[in-house]
Protein backbone atom coordinates (compact mmCIF):
# COMPACT_ATOMS: atom_id res chain seq x y z
CA UNK A 1 0.00 0.00 0.00
CA UNK A 2 1.02 3.32 -0.48
CA UNK A 3 1.70 5.25 2.17
CA UNK A 4 1.02 9.26 2.30
CA UNK A 5 2.69 12.40 4.46
CA UNK A 6 2.91 15.29 5.91
CA UNK A 7 5.63 17.36 7.46
CA UNK A 8 5.43 19.15 10.51
CA UNK A 9 7.67 21.39 12.57
CA UNK A 10 6.99 23.90 15.42
CA UNK A 11 9.45 26.69 14.42
CA UNK A 12 9.50 28.35 18.15
CA UNK A 13 6.24 28.07 20.33
CA UNK A 14 6.17 29.96 23.62
CA UNK A 15 5.16 33.61 24.42
CA UNK A 16 8.48 35.01 23.09
CA UNK A 17 7.41 34.01 19.08
CA UNK A 18 5.12 31.09 17.64
CA UNK A 19 5.70 29.57 14.44
CA UNK A 20 4.23 26.27 13.16
CA UNK A 21 5.10 24.66 9.54
CA UNK A 22 2.89 22.10 7.72
CA UNK A 23 2.93 20.73 4.72
CA UNK A 24 3.46 18.14 2.01
CA UNK A 25 6.67 17.41 -0.26
CA UNK A 26 5.68 20.40 -2.68
CA UNK A 27 2.88 22.90 -0.92
CA UNK A 28 2.99 24.20 2.69
CA UNK A 29 1.29 26.95 4.84
CA UNK A 30 2.78 28.71 8.27
CA UNK A 31 0.06 28.85 11.10
CA UNK A 32 1.55 32.15 12.92
CA UNK A 33 4.87 34.29 12.43
CA UNK A 34 5.73 35.44 15.82
CA UNK A 35 9.38 35.35 15.49
CA UNK A 36 11.52 37.51 12.71
CA UNK A 37 11.56 36.81 9.06
CA UNK A 38 15.51 36.29 9.32
CA UNK A 39 14.78 34.04 12.30
CA UNK A 40 12.20 31.94 10.42
CA UNK A 41 14.09 32.04 7.29
CA UNK A 42 17.09 30.68 9.70
CA UNK A 43 15.55 28.26 11.23
CA UNK A 44 14.01 26.65 8.06
CA UNK A 45 16.74 26.44 6.27
CA UNK A 46 18.44 24.47 9.12
CA UNK A 47 15.80 21.75 8.77
CA UNK A 48 16.28 21.53 5.17
CA UNK A 49 12.26 22.94 4.72
CA UNK A 50 12.20 25.13 2.06
CA UNK A 51 10.47 28.51 2.45
CA UNK A 52 9.21 28.65 -1.68
CA UNK A 53 7.41 26.03 -0.41
CA UNK A 54 4.88 27.82 1.91
CA UNK A 55 1.76 29.14 -0.32
CA UNK A 56 -0.06 30.89 2.30
CA UNK A 57 0.78 32.29 6.18
CA UNK A 58 -2.72 32.36 8.40
CA UNK A 59 -2.85 33.94 11.49
CA UNK A 60 -4.49 32.79 14.80
CA UNK A 61 -4.81 36.44 16.11
CA UNK A 62 -3.45 39.58 16.80
CA UNK A 63 -0.95 39.42 19.62
CA UNK A 64 2.35 40.26 19.21
CA UNK A 65 3.84 36.83 20.29
CA UNK A 66 1.77 35.41 16.55
CA UNK A 67 2.43 38.18 14.24
CA UNK A 68 5.72 39.92 14.85
CA UNK A 69 7.26 38.83 11.69
CA UNK A 70 4.13 38.26 9.43
CA UNK A 71 4.34 41.48 7.38
CA UNK A 72 7.71 41.10 6.57
CA UNK A 73 7.96 37.93 5.51
CA UNK A 74 4.71 38.01 3.46
CA UNK A 75 5.97 41.11 1.73
CA UNK A 76 9.25 39.42 1.10
CA UNK A 77 7.47 36.14 -0.82
CA UNK A 78 4.18 38.05 -1.85
CA UNK A 79 2.47 35.23 0.79
CA UNK A 80 -1.27 35.69 1.16
CA UNK A 81 -1.87 36.07 4.53
CA UNK A 82 -4.70 34.31 5.44
CA UNK A 83 -6.58 36.83 8.54
CA UNK A 84 -10.07 37.57 9.65
CA UNK A 85 -11.15 41.62 9.40
CA UNK A 86 -11.33 41.73 12.83
CA UNK A 87 -7.88 40.77 13.35
CA UNK A 88 -6.89 42.46 10.30
CA UNK A 89 -8.13 45.71 12.09
CA UNK A 90 -5.57 44.98 15.23
CA UNK A 91 -2.46 44.17 13.19
CA UNK A 92 -0.07 42.84 11.05
CA UNK A 93 0.34 46.06 9.51
CA UNK A 94 2.10 46.67 5.75
CA UNK A 95 -0.09 43.22 4.59
CA UNK A 96 -3.77 45.30 3.43
CA UNK A 97 -2.49 44.03 -0.05
CA UNK A 98 -1.24 40.33 0.36
CA UNK A 99 -4.51 39.86 3.54
CA UNK A 100 -7.40 37.57 2.13
CA UNK A 101 -10.33 36.80 4.61
CA UNK A 102 -11.35 33.92 6.04
CA UNK A 103 -14.77 32.28 7.53
CA UNK A 104 -14.97 30.24 11.04
CA UNK A 105 -15.83 26.60 9.41
CA UNK A 106 -15.21 27.53 5.76
CA UNK A 107 -12.37 25.48 4.23
CA UNK A 108 -9.64 27.00 2.28
CA UNK A 109 -7.72 25.52 -0.33
CA UNK A 110 -4.19 26.68 -0.72
CA UNK A 111 -1.60 23.97 -3.40
CA UNK A 112 -2.97 20.24 -2.31
CA UNK A 113 -3.12 21.93 1.68
CA UNK A 114 -7.38 22.49 2.79
CA UNK A 115 -7.15 24.42 6.07
CA UNK A 116 -10.58 24.57 7.92
CA UNK A 117 -10.33 27.53 10.50
CA UNK A 118 -12.69 27.40 13.57
CA UNK A 119 -13.44 29.37 16.56
CA UNK A 120 -11.33 29.26 19.97
CA UNK A 121 -12.04 31.14 23.40
CA UNK A 122 -9.15 33.24 23.70
CA UNK A 123 -8.69 37.17 24.85
CA UNK A 124 -8.19 38.54 21.40
CA UNK A 125 -10.38 40.40 18.94
CA UNK A 126 -11.17 37.23 16.87
CA UNK A 127 -9.37 34.19 17.26
CA UNK A 128 -9.08 31.31 15.59
CA UNK A 129 -7.56 27.54 15.44
CA UNK A 130 -6.47 25.40 12.39
CA UNK A 131 -6.89 22.20 10.73
CA UNK A 132 -4.46 21.30 8.52
CA UNK A 133 -5.56 18.37 6.12
CA UNK A 134 -3.75 16.83 3.04
CA UNK A 135 -3.57 13.39 1.64
CA UNK A 136 -5.80 12.43 3.64
CA UNK A 137 -4.21 13.35 7.07
CA UNK A 138 -5.01 16.01 9.64
CA UNK A 139 -3.28 17.88 11.64
CA UNK A 140 -4.18 20.35 13.98
CA UNK A 141 -2.78 23.23 15.67
CA UNK A 142 -4.40 24.09 19.01
CA UNK A 143 -2.54 26.90 21.05
CA UNK A 144 -3.97 29.97 23.02
CA UNK A 145 -7.00 28.21 24.04
CA UNK A 146 -8.80 29.25 27.01
CA UNK A 147 -10.60 26.32 27.73
CA UNK A 148 -11.73 23.29 26.07
CA UNK A 149 -15.17 23.81 24.00
CA UNK A 150 -17.02 21.89 21.66
CA UNK A 151 -15.30 22.47 18.77
CA UNK A 152 -11.88 21.99 20.04
CA UNK A 153 -12.74 18.03 21.03
CA UNK A 154 -14.81 17.71 17.34
CA UNK A 155 -11.63 18.47 15.77
CA UNK A 156 -8.94 17.15 18.46
CA UNK A 157 -10.61 13.69 17.49
CA UNK A 158 -9.97 13.98 13.61
CA UNK A 159 -6.27 14.65 13.99
CA UNK A 160 -2.85 12.33 13.02
CA UNK A 161 -0.88 14.73 14.67
CA UNK A 162 -1.34 17.87 16.95
CA UNK A 163 0.29 21.11 18.41
CA UNK A 164 -1.43 21.52 21.81
CA UNK A 165 -1.28 23.69 24.10
CA UNK A 166 -0.07 23.11 27.78
CA UNK A 167 0.80 26.40 29.15
CA UNK A 168 1.27 26.19 32.38
CA UNK A 169 1.11 23.99 35.38
CA UNK A 170 -1.57 24.56 37.98
CA UNK A 171 0.22 24.78 41.42
CA UNK A 172 3.50 26.79 39.54
CA UNK A 173 0.54 29.58 38.64
CA UNK A 174 -1.53 29.44 41.81
CA UNK A 175 2.25 29.87 43.71
CA UNK A 176 4.40 31.95 41.25
CA UNK A 177 5.04 35.71 41.40
CA UNK A 178 2.28 36.73 38.97
CA UNK A 179 -0.23 39.40 40.12
CA UNK A 180 -3.68 37.56 40.62
CA UNK A 181 -5.37 40.11 37.76
CA UNK A 182 -2.83 38.26 35.73
CA UNK A 183 -3.21 34.51 36.90
CA UNK A 184 -6.90 35.03 36.82
CA UNK A 185 -6.56 36.22 33.09
CA UNK A 186 -4.12 33.02 31.99
CA UNK A 187 -6.54 30.72 33.59
CA UNK A 188 -10.53 32.24 33.33
CA UNK A 189 -11.63 30.40 30.25
CA UNK A 190 -10.08 33.08 27.91
CA UNK A 191 -6.63 32.53 28.79
CA UNK A 192 -4.15 29.42 28.18
CA UNK A 193 -4.90 25.29 28.65
CA UNK A 194 -3.20 23.98 31.75
CA UNK A 195 -1.73 21.04 31.52
CA UNK A 196 -4.35 19.08 33.12
CA UNK A 197 -6.68 20.25 30.97
CA UNK A 198 -4.66 19.99 27.56
CA UNK A 199 -3.99 16.00 29.29
CA UNK A 200 -7.86 15.49 30.00
CA UNK A 201 -8.36 15.99 26.00
CA UNK A 202 -5.80 14.15 24.58
CA UNK A 203 -7.12 11.15 27.35
CA UNK A 204 -10.65 11.48 26.69
CA UNK A 205 -10.94 12.71 22.59
CA UNK A 206 -7.36 11.55 20.95
CA UNK A 207 -8.01 9.80 17.90
CA UNK A 208 -6.39 6.30 17.38
CA UNK A 209 -4.73 7.52 14.79
CA UNK A 210 -2.96 10.66 17.06
CA UNK A 211 1.00 9.48 15.99
CA UNK A 212 2.22 13.17 17.80
CA UNK A 213 1.86 15.15 20.15
CA UNK A 214 3.98 18.59 20.20
CA UNK A 215 3.49 20.02 23.96
CA UNK A 216 2.99 23.58 22.28
CA UNK A 217 3.00 27.09 23.97
CA UNK A 218 4.47 26.03 28.09
CA UNK A 219 4.87 29.57 30.45
CA UNK A 220 8.77 30.03 31.01
CA UNK A 221 7.56 31.25 34.48
CA UNK A 222 4.64 28.56 35.32
CA UNK A 223 5.80 25.51 33.79
CA UNK A 224 8.11 23.41 32.93
CA UNK A 225 9.33 20.72 29.81
CA UNK A 226 10.14 18.53 32.34
CA UNK A 227 6.63 18.76 34.30
CA UNK A 228 4.07 18.53 31.29
CA UNK A 229 6.36 15.68 29.92
CA UNK A 230 6.21 13.50 32.98
CA UNK A 231 2.45 14.62 32.90
CA UNK A 232 1.72 13.32 29.99
CA UNK A 233 4.28 10.56 29.70
CA UNK A 234 2.31 7.22 31.32
CA UNK A 235 -0.70 7.97 29.26
CA UNK A 236 1.08 7.97 25.78
CA UNK A 237 -0.13 4.58 24.60
CA UNK A 238 1.59 4.78 21.12
CA UNK A 239 1.42 8.46 20.83
CA UNK A 240 5.01 9.76 20.50
CA UNK A 241 4.69 13.24 22.73
CA UNK A 242 7.50 15.96 22.60
CA UNK A 243 7.54 19.46 23.98
CA UNK A 244 7.63 22.37 21.38
CA UNK A 245 10.57 24.55 22.29
CA UNK A 246 10.39 28.30 23.24
CA UNK A 247 14.23 28.77 22.10
CA UNK A 248 14.91 26.41 19.41
CA UNK A 249 12.79 24.97 16.57
CA UNK A 250 11.96 21.25 16.85
CA UNK A 251 12.98 18.35 14.11
CA UNK A 252 10.63 18.03 11.06
CA UNK A 253 7.90 14.61 11.93
CA UNK A 254 7.01 12.86 8.99
CA UNK A 255 3.21 11.83 9.53
CA UNK A 256 2.18 9.59 8.09
CA UNK A 257 -0.86 7.11 6.82
CA UNK A 258 -0.52 3.55 5.03
CA UNK A 259 -3.02 2.92 2.12
CA UNK A 260 -6.15 4.77 1.11
CA UNK A 261 -6.61 8.48 2.62
CA UNK A 262 -9.10 8.87 5.37
CA UNK A 263 -12.45 7.82 3.70
CA UNK A 264 -14.75 10.07 5.82
CA UNK A 265 -13.62 13.19 4.68
CA UNK A 266 -13.62 16.52 6.11
CA UNK A 267 -15.86 17.38 9.11
CA UNK A 268 -16.52 20.44 7.11
CA UNK A 269 -18.53 19.66 4.32
CA UNK A 270 -18.92 23.27 2.31
CA UNK A 271 -16.61 23.82 -0.60
CA UNK A 272 -13.44 26.03 -0.57
CA UNK A 273 -14.49 29.41 -0.94
CA UNK A 274 -12.80 31.57 -3.71
CA UNK A 275 -11.19 34.69 -1.31
CA UNK A 276 -10.99 37.85 -2.34
CA UNK A 277 -8.30 40.81 -0.84
CA UNK A 278 -10.18 43.37 1.47
CA UNK A 279 -11.19 46.38 0.12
Amino acid sequence: MQAMSLFIASLNSGSNGNCYYIGSSHDAVLIDVGISCRETEKRMKALGLNIKNVRAIFVSHEHGDHIKGVSTLANKYSLPVYITGKTALQGPRLIRHLSRSFIANETVQTGDLTIIPFRKQHDAADPHSFVIEGKGIRIGVFTDIGEVCSEVIRYFGTCHAAFLEANYDEKMLEQGRYPIHLKNRIRGGHGHLSNRQALELFLQHRSPQLSHLLLSHLSKENNSPERAMELFAPHANGTEILVASRYSPSAVYEIRVQGDPVSSGLLVPSKPRQLGLFG
